[in-house]
């Protein structure tokens, strides 16, 4: 799976024209998020086909900024300070969580700069249908 991350106008039908693009071009947004801040909206969307996703956003006009490979774990609802002790183990670590939100099916989704090294550490949180 992929985290897209786009610019979108902060503007009214910004949103509902890219999930319209991302529809028309068969790629299923299972999760993410849009942010606004100074007038630049960032959306992050997990998706199973970076390069299908990314190659429609441009053809659309849609600036993407970066498609990377996400890291998918489950935290223990049940158990509070899930997050804050997943983050502390990758902080710990000097790995640096670039992008963190949930997908449809509450598990985390994170994009780091070392998913590799992050996913050896967060072993306990993996869920048994993640890769």
């Amino acid at each position: 799976m992929y985290d897209i991350h786009v610019q979108l106008a902060d503007t009214p039908g910004a949103l509902g024209r890219f999930g319209r693009i991302m529809g028309a071009a068969g790629v299923s947004l299972e999760g993410g998020g849009v942010f606004s801040a100074a007038g630049v909206c960032h959306g992050h969307f997990l998706v199973a086909d970076g390069r299908a996703a990314a190659e429609a956003a441009q053809q659309a006009g849609v600036a993407v900024v970066a498609v990377r490979e996400v890291l998918i774990r489950q935290l223990n609802q049940q158990l509070p300070g899930q997050l804050g002790e997943i983050c502390a183990i990758l902080g710990a670590a000097n790995i640096n969580i670039v992008t963190q939100y949930s997908d449809h099916d509450n598990r985390l989704i994170l994009v780091t700069d070392d998913n590799d090294k992050a996913r050896i550490l967060t072993e306990a949180w993996t869920p048994p249908e993640a890769p």
